[in-house]
């Protein structure tokens, strides 16, 4: 057994931030702003409507100072940045159990912590998975549980598996009944930064993504993939209450390329994907219904 001590670890042995509670009053405002981002013919939710499942990323935001964001445009320091030195972040996947939905218009509170520290080593290099819990409150009553993977790397990696350029081929055919279509572009991306205030550069600086970052072009939002498969269920399975959910985000997508939602009901279940032509499953999420 190799008992090399990780090179990741040793920065955060004593690391242990406690947890943080935020409020919002979850106005409409979010819920039509990304109605209208894609292209519906009316906001999804008004005062006193349930929120869609991971519409809460729109809400309990935090917009840094600006002499507080690094050169990538992250945040130096945050409360679950782990104090990891040139960080890489990436989005991994995450998790939700929803008891019952949020309410758009009614003040709601969010306790943050830190659930779990993982340092791992792949093929790319030494990894940080971080694992991030939000417990979301309405009138006193726990609605929603929802986690988030992180995943840190300390500098760049050269072993990253991209391509040279940026090849907008067709989506491929759809493998299940339900399906949704995306074309992401510049302004798309940015927009979405603007509703989550992520000033993250590889979502809206192309030269920074291929120099620094190693990308061919504007790299997608996670978030946005996760987000593209649930509509798949509200389109499809309006009457259906989701209960839990899980994502995973494999490859990254990028801004021109022809992007293909897809979906497989089952029962109480229903598996879903991204995929382009480059790759069948950029991403991929399963739900379970009420």
């Amino acid at each position: 057994m190799d008992e090399t001590p990780h090179p990741l670890g040793s920065y955060v042995e004593s690391w242990a931030p406690g947890p943080v509670t935020d409020t919002d009053p979850l106005p409409p405002g979010p819920a039509a702003a990304v109605s209208a981002l894609l292209d519906l013919p009316a906001p999804v939710a008004a005062d006193g409507d349930p929120l869609p499942p991971l519409w809460e990323w729109f809400h309990f935001l935090h917009w840094p100072a600006q002499r507080d964001l690094g050169p990538d445009g992250h945040p130096r320091a945050a409360r679950f940045l782990p104090p990891v030195p040139d960080r890489q972040r990436m989005i991994a996947g995450g998790r939700c159990e929803i008891t019952t939905p949020l309410r758009l218009g009614e003040p709601a509170e969010r306790i943050s912590s830190l659930a779990a520290v993982t340092p791992r080593r792949g093929r790319s290099g030494d990894l940080l998975f971080v694992t991030e819990r939000h417990e979301f409150r309405q009138h006193g009553r726990l609605r929603l549980v929802q986690e988030q993977d992180v995943v840190y790397r300390s500098g760049r990696s050269a072993a990253a598996r991209h391509p040279h350029t940026v090849d907008g081929g067709a989506a491929p055919e759809p493998a299940g009944p339900w399906r949704l279509r995306l074309h992401p572009d510049p302004p798309l991306l940015f927009r979405f930064s603007a509703l989550t205030a992520n000033a993250h550069r590889i979502h809206y600086d192309a030269p920074y993504c291929r120099t620094v970052e190693g990308y061919p072009g504007l790299v997608v939002h996670g978030p946005l993939l996760a987000l593209l498969m649930l509509e798949l269920v509200r389109r499809n399975a309006p009457g259906r209450r989701v209960r839990t959910l899980a994502y995973r985000l494999h490859r990254p997508v990028f801004a021109g390329e022809h992007v293909l939602a897809d979906g497989t009901p089952d029962g109480d279940h229903a598996r879903l994907r991204v995929a382009t032509h480059r790759e069948a499953r950029h991403a991929t999420a399963e739900v379970t219904f009420v």
